[in-house]
């Protein structure tokens, strides 16, 4: 990794890393339109029934822009349909025969993560997971942008 490289540019490439992996997992296994950020919603899914995209995003702990925008890529693919809530502008979300018969890859792959993940963090200082989950605390206490804000001193601010 060059020496350039901030903290956004590492989290992205680590993600890549990961991410890459389990793609290329599901690809081999006859799944090359799955994408490992669908089994959050799967498995929220799985458990609570049809949920609209706004419960979804608090289920799974991402911004409702993102649970609609995965849940998009997930309609394209197939593993879920859309219908409507109650009221018009609520989207409910369903998965489909496609997302069920997947189940057991989707599952499987779960559990080995796990004990992948596990394994990696033996490898390293700290709990990768627990590192992350304490800056995700820290940053609901005191946002990012007013971190930086505070870090910039008077003189050097734009008028």
């Amino acid at each position: 990794m060059p020496g350039y490289a901030g903290l956004g540019t590492l989290l992205r490439h680590v993600h890549e890393l990961m991410d890459g992996a389990i793609t290329g997992i599901y690809a081999d296994w006859g799944l090359p339109e799955y994408r490992p950020r669908f089994s959050p919603v799967v498995r929220a899914l799985l458990t609570e029934g049809p949920l609209a995209i706004r419960d979804l995003a608090s289920a799974v702990g991402v911004t409702h822009s993102a649970a609609s925008q995965t849940v998009e890529q997930m309609r394209r693919a197939g593993f879920v349909t859309l219908s409507k809530g109650a009221d018009a502008r609520r989207r409910i979300v369903h998965l489909t025969d496609k997302a069920r018969t997947a189940l057991p890859a989707i599952e499987a792959e779960w559990e080995a993560a796990e004990r992948a993940v596990q394994a990696l963090d033996a490898e390293l200082p700290m709990s990768l997971e627990e590192v992350l989950r304490a800056a995700v605390e820290a940053l609901e206490r005191q946002g990012f942008r007013d971190r930086v804000e505070a870090a910039i001193p008077d003189e050097r601010r734009p008028r």
